[in-house]
């Protein structure tokens, strides 16, 4: 018996350093420039995040339009463009002066990097992998916690060495000089993407749906309503963490000193769940992965004990990590992979499009007299039904692809 080619290691490195760089196009990153931006700039805390919102939505609207992009080109030419482009705009931001210019730079920041290097590396994981894509699709993403856990402390530095604006001028160069040629190195051998074929009854029948196909299912729009769920809630959460500590007589020390367990936790919940998806299949955890995050609101909600805010991190730590492996790896597991990314762009744009509603809605709520408790609780419940949701829906995704 012929032994067992392993997987090739290249593509899966360079989708590791495609979420890396993403980095300087994270939320976490460009807060850390806000006080310069907004002292510069004279911007106000509610224009700022006003324009940060609008890029938001825009960059995921394109992002649902473009994503079809990595079903016809190469992923390695795709990601030269996209880092590329994020280069660009970090190169714009270190010289921009101009309050108008500042919303299509954060645009062009959202959509190549927190969007498009995310969405490429991920369909392209599922696309190269088939028999370990679980495994692999757990190792590509890592550079997302290895980037939150190295990235702000450099860049810190940086800004006390050099000033804000050359820190941008670095992540401009780091793009151009190292990302791009070693993405370059690892997908050299990337396997040639398939033709699109327009016989779509035959595809059907060999389990490749069409973007088209998918949005006539029902079972595709109450799959989304469980995937939604931990880019708003925990955006929600993350965003308005100093109202929470002042309502909880907590210190904000106290609530980032756990950040570190929570980036920790994420890493092993995302490979330990990359090795179940390979044993048994995707579909099988998806009424699990949004219980413990639930959980971990709802500790947040009923408790003032300072230990609620470590509970809270490891639990939704758990879901955090589960979910960027699992989501990474259920479309492909679902739909194929002919046109997983006009498909995958469409279920992250929706994700987006969450995580950038979250802080403005439960600011309103607040300002209208709705405890943060309360709205705690309804976050819990809502994940709890997610779960219920994903559970009875199990038999219809098994009906979709049966293989």
């Amino acid at each position: 018996m012929q032994a067992r080619r392993p997987a090739p290691a290249g593509p899966v490195v360079a989708a590791f350093l495609m979420t890396l760089s993403s980095a300087f196009g994270q939320t976490y990153f460009i807060a850390l420039f806000a006080p310069w931006l907004k002292a510069e700039l004279g911007l106000t805390d509610g224009t700022f995040g006003g324009l940060y919102t609008l890029a938001n939505v825009a960059s995921a609207a394109v992002l649902i339009w473009a994503g079809g992009l990595a079903d016809r080109f190469r992923i390695r030419w795709l990601a030269v463009v996209v880092l590329l482009g994020l280069a660009v705009c970090c190169a714009a931001m270190a010289s921009n002066t101009s309050v108008i210019l500042l919303l299509p730079i954060l645009f062009g920041l959202r959509l190549f990097g927190q969007g498009s290097l995310g969405h490429l590396s991920m369909t392209g994981v599922g696309r190269w992998y088939e028999r370990r894509r679980g495994r692999m699709m757990s190792l590509a993403v890592l550079g997302l916690p290895a980037s939150e856990a190295a990235l702000p402390i450099v860049a810190v530095a940086l800004i006390g060495t050099l000033g804000w604006r050359p820190t941008w001028l670095v992540a401009a160069a780091a793009l151009c000089l190292v990302s791009v040629p070693l993405v370059l190195v690892f997908l050299r051998n990337e396997p040639p993407t398939q033709r699109i074929s327009r016989n779509f009854a035959t595809e059907r029948r060999h389990g490749q749906w069409t973007r088209a196909e998918v949005l006539r299912r029902p079972e595709f729009f109450l799959l989304l309503s469980g995937v939604i769920a931990p880019s708003f809630v925990m955006t929600a959460v993350f965003f308005h963490q100093v109202y929470l500590v002042e309502v909880k007589g907590w210190t904000l020390d106290w609530f980032v000193s756990w950040f570190p367990a929570f980036a920790g936790v994420s890493v092993l919940a995302a490979l330990l769940t990359g090795a179940i998806i390979d044993r048994l299949d995707a579909r099988r955890l998806l009424p699990l992965f949004l219980l413990p995050m639930a959980g971990g609101v709802l500790v947040l909600c009923l408790f003032d004990s300072r230990y609620a805010v470590p509970a809270f991190m490891v639990l939704g730590a758990i879901t955090n990590g589960s979910a960027k492996t699992l989501l990474g790896a259920i479309w492909a597991e679902l739909f194929g992979t002919r046109h997983l990314g006009a498909i995958r762009s469409l279920a992250f744009g929706v994700q987006v499009f969450a995580s950038a509603l979250a802080p403005g809605l439960i600011g309103v709520l607040l300002d209208l007299g709705v405890s943060l408790e309360l709205q705690y609780l309804a976050m819990s419940i809502y994940a709890t039904a997610a779960s219920l949701t994903l559970w009875l829906l199990l038999p219809s995704l098994y009906r979709l692809s049966p293989s």
